[in-house]
């Protein structure tokens, strides 16, 4: 009983000491042992003066309180576990980051990882220790290490730090030094790593026992020029062979493929005269090595070697090996290979790249590296071979993307400034109008002038859609109406060989889109349906409109329809059909199977966000050789009793559009502004008109009585927005009603200011009128 205190102190102060120790904790872990030691001592004093036997309470060992105070000064996660990874203790960093329950087998949550994990815990267990790198958790590497730990060697401590991204120097240097210059070593190739710099910072056996004398223990980082000599023949000889050196021919490899004067292996042979060293066992050994297709050209330009990637890569099978590079690149591009390899061959030393096409893949050009090769025999240029199709499938599309928005840019533009045109120019019909009854000469001219003004506001409407600077503007439709407006344009797009026929069903609902969005809608998907069929010389596209009820939704076997009411558009086509394997990614931006120039890849995508801002649904079906059919679900839109029994009674107020007061007009378009002027004059309103926002800040700072304030939205010197928020300072009340080309969807969003109406460029003088009395009701 008398050693047991002193016994059980010495122990505990041992498991700190082997705990700090494993965590790296020398400070610690010293005053531990040296505790550990005392409490020896006290006991061999005890045993031997024969010490009395002291009376005391029983103890409770305090290991997993010490244990965790131990843990908690390790800055990195730390778990001690069972062998089976039940939890004994953490610290705070692992309760932290993963909790206080979770144990290091359930930290990772795909399959692959924990599986590791669970074979890391039982090599652990087997060995002693175990340690992964490499394990990814919220997109970063992990490192795990695993000790079997213990006074009787039956607990595992776990050690989670973070893995960082190695120095490709380092990662070279290893190789040099370890397992891959032994395989050059055993090639008799003599490997050197060197920085950008010129200093040698790692070399395999064979040139640290040529080049150094045998001596590892040199200077790590000596200058490469101090260890080997240039002939003048551009031979390399090394300084610690004398005068008696061999000729060795050298072959750079660059760790950075775009750096030719970078870090780098300095690869050296051996060099007899009359041997083909291109074609010997160690260039071929190096080659089959290095993971980038590689092959050496002679001065006639035919192939010597070739390793297995560039096989790969140039779509050779087998031990194939054509005779010249020009074999391997359609016929367009033998030219400008044989011309390189030519120049390369007989000039001086130099490289670069090439784009070409492959046979095996004519469609996406790859690079050819050209580079001259000096002292390696019969060998006199190197090629390599990479694949760059992804990169040029991205540029293409970036360029893609930049052209279309560049093109939306200019027609949003142009349409926004053809709106206020189209504006006089209905304006001006309307006032011609009023002069002119049915049966003048000059009337049905005006109303020609007139109609074909509103096909142009219509196609001003497209243009802007087409740029994104217009947002939908729903109405309540019925989808035989629309494919009736956009029928005679159709037959004109498809031409004389694609027959079009047109089946409307019964009783269909009415929807709620956007009508030039939806024209929109199928000029796209008829256009492509007459590209499909322009191979088969021609054939049928078909348009129908049916409804379907909602208890017919469950038959139509669709997971993604909600159970409604729908009115449905199919679009058919007899053409040559569409593929299984790209079925799924024909609404994809920028996917097209068309020919390169003749297709953007936006025609589909767009269809797609079109009907999905709608509201509806689009399916595509096809069939390999019998045609491909595109079918849109719209749901039926309700339309609300009060609005019908409501519209007759506006419909009779409507031809009262005279009224009275003072408006201020402010438009920086003077024909705009002019026919505004003179329409509302003509109905009874008195006009003060203004130029810019300027001008009617000082008319509103004047005092008069000002019933309704008009302004267009985009102007120079002070827009629109800007002018109505100073006015209402001073009127919070006055009423306001803007004029644009716009969308008065994205207007609202733009500009942010309450009770304001809208009124869409171009109107006609009845549609001004009809604003103006309803802003002024209103208020």
């Amino acid at each position: 009983m008398r050693w047991l205190l002193p016994a059980l102190v010495a122990a505990a102060a041992a498991s700190g000491a082997l705990l700090f120790y494993l965590l790296a904790q020398p400070i610690y872990a010293g005053l531990f042992f040296a505790s550990f030691v005392a409490m020896l001592v006290a006991v061999f004093v005890i045993d031997r003066r024969g010490g009395t036997p002291v009376e005391m309470a029983p103890i409770v060992l305090p290991d997993l309180q010490l244990i965790g105070s131990s843990l908690a000064l390790a800055s990195d996660p730390v778990a001690l576990t069972d062998p089976d990874g039940s939890l004994k203790s953490i610290n705070p960093a692992y309760r932290t980051r993963f909790g206080a329950s979770v144990t290091p087998l359930e930290i990772f949550a795909e399959p692959g990882a924990r599986a590791a994990v669970a074979e890391l815990r039982s090599t652990a267990w087997r060995d002693g220790e175990a340690e992964a790198q490499g394990l990814v958790i919220d997109n970063s590497p992990m490192s795990i290490r695993v000790e079997r730990v213990g006074a009787g060697n039956d607990l595992l401590l776990w050690r989670l730090g973070n893995a960082d991204a190695p120095d490709p120097l380092l990662v070279a240097a290893k190789r040099i030094a370890g397992a891959t210059g032994e395989r050059f070593a055993s090639a008799g190739v003599l490997a050197a790593l060197i920085d950008s710099d010129g200093r040698l910072l790692a070399a395999n056996k064979l040139f640290a026992d040529r080049a150094l004398a045998g001596d590892h223990g040199h200077d790590r980082s000596p200058l490469f020029t101090d260890l080997v000599d240039t002939t003048a023949d551009g031979h390399l000889r090394l300084i610690a062979e004398g005068e008696g050196a061999r000729d060795l021919r050298g072959v750079h490899v660059p760790l950075d493929a775009g750096r030719e004067d970078g870090a780098g292996t300095l690869l050296m042979f051996d060099f007899h005269e009359g041997a083909g060293l291109a074609s010997s066992t160690n260039v071929q050994v190096l080659l089959e090595m290095l993971p980038i297709g590689l092959a050496l050209v002679d001065r006639d330009g035919r192939f010597l070697t070739m390793n297995k990637a560039f096989h790969v890569a140039g779509g050779l099978g087998g031990a194939e090996m054509p005779a010249y590079p020009g074999d391997l690149v359609v016929k367009e591009d033998k030219g400008p290979v044989a011309d390189a390899i030519r120049r390369n061959a007989r000039g001086p030393s130099m490289s670069g790249d090439i784009p070409v096409r492959l046979r095996h893949q004519p469609a996406e050009p790859v690079a050819l590296t050209v580079a001259g090769l000096r002292g390696l025999g019969d060998a006199a240029v190197l090629l390599l071979l990479k694949d760059n199709s992804e990169e040029a499938k991205l540029k293409r599309q970036v360029a893609q993307a930049t052209k279309m928005q560049a093109v939306g840019q200019l027609a949003g533009g142009v349409a926004h400034d053809f709106n206020n045109i189209l504006t006089a120019i209905l304006g001006h019909c309307d006032l011609m109008l009023m002069r002119h009854t049915p049966g003048d000469s000059d009337y049905d001219d005006i109303q020609q002038v007139k109609s074909n003004s509103n096909r142009a506001a219509g196609l001003t409407r497209q243009l802007l859609a087409f740029s994104r600077q217009q947002t939908l503007r729903p109405q309540l439709l019925q989808l035989p109406d629309v494919v009736s407006e956009v029928s005679h344009l159709l037959k004109r797009l498809l031409g004389e060989t694609v027959n079009l026929s047109v089946k409307h069903g019964r009783d269909l609902g009415a929807i709620r889109a956007d009508p030039g969005q939806l024209e929109q809608v199928i000029v796209n998907l008829a256009v492509n349906a007459r590209d499909a069929m322009l191979g088969n010389g021609g054939g049928t596209l078909t348009i129908q409109t049916y409804s379907i009820r909602a208890d017919q939704v469950a038959d139509l076997g669709s997971d993604i329809l909600p159970v409604a009411d729908y009115t449905a558009l199919s679009i058919a086509d007899s053409g040559s059909g569409i593929p299984p394997s790209i079925l799924g990614k024909v609404f994809e931006p920028f996917f097209t199977t068309k020919e390169v120039g003749k297709g953007t890849g936006l025609g589909l995508s767009t269809v797609y966000g079109i009907v999905k801002q709608s509201g509806g649904f689009i399916f595509a079906d096809s069939k390999v050789g019998e045609g491909t059919r595109f079918t849109i679900y719209l749901p039926v839109h309700a339309i609300e009793k009060e609005r019908a029994v409501r519209r007759p009674a506006r419909a009779e107020a409507e031809s009262e559009l005279w009224g009275t007061g003072t408006i201020l007009l402010v438009e920086d378009e003077p024909m705009v502004r002019t026919v505004a002027e003179r329409a509302l004059t003509r109905h009874g309103y008195h006009v003060l008109t203004a130029a810019n926002g300027e001008e009617a800040l000082e008319i509103v700072e004047r005092g008069d009585d000002i019933a309704l304030l008009i302004s267009d939205v985009v102007m120079p010197l002070m827009d629109g927005p800007t002018m109505v928020r100073e006015a209402r300072k001073s009127r919070p009340e006055l009423p306001i009603l803007f004029m644009s080309g716009y969308a008065e969807e994205q207007l609202r969003k733009s500009i942010d200011i309450a009770n304001v109406a809208f009124l869409p460029k171009p109107f006609s003088v009845k549609e001004l009128a009809e604003a103006v009395r309803a802003a002024l009701a209103d208020k």
